[in-house]
C-alpha cells in the first residue's frame, strides 16, 4: 500500500493587537463612556443600530462592556434607536 505523503504546512501566525496604533477609546479622551453622549455612542454603532464588536472598535473588554451598559441604557430612555436607518 502506498502511503500517501502528508504536507506539512507552516503554523499560522496570530495577529496580535497593533502597538503602533493608539486605542480609540484612548483618543476620544473621555473616562467613563456615558449614555448621554450621544455623539460618542453613534461612533461605536452600525448604520445598522448595532453595536460594533471589539476587534472593529479597538476597545478593551472592559471599556466596551461599558458601551454595551451605555447604549442599552439610552435606548431605553430613547435617545438611540434600536434599528438603524432603513
Amino acid at each position: 500500500m502506498a502511503r500517501k505523503q502528508q504536507q506539512r504546512q507552516a503554523p499560522r501566525r496570530r495577529r496580535g493587537p497593533d502597538r503602533h496604533r493608539p486605542r480609540k477609546y484612548t483618543r476620544i479622551n473621555v473616562e467613563q463612556i456615558d449614555y448621554k453622549d450621544l455623539g460618542t455612542l453613534r461612533r461605536f454603532l452600525s448604520d445598522r443600530g448595532k453595536v460594533r464588536s471589539r476587534r472593529v472598535t479597538g476597545l478593551s473588554r472592559k471599556h466596551q462592556r461599558q458601551l454595551a451598559v451605555a447604549v442599552k441604557r439610552a435606548r431605553e430612555l430613547a435617545l438611540l434607536p434600536y434599528v438603524g436607518e432603513r
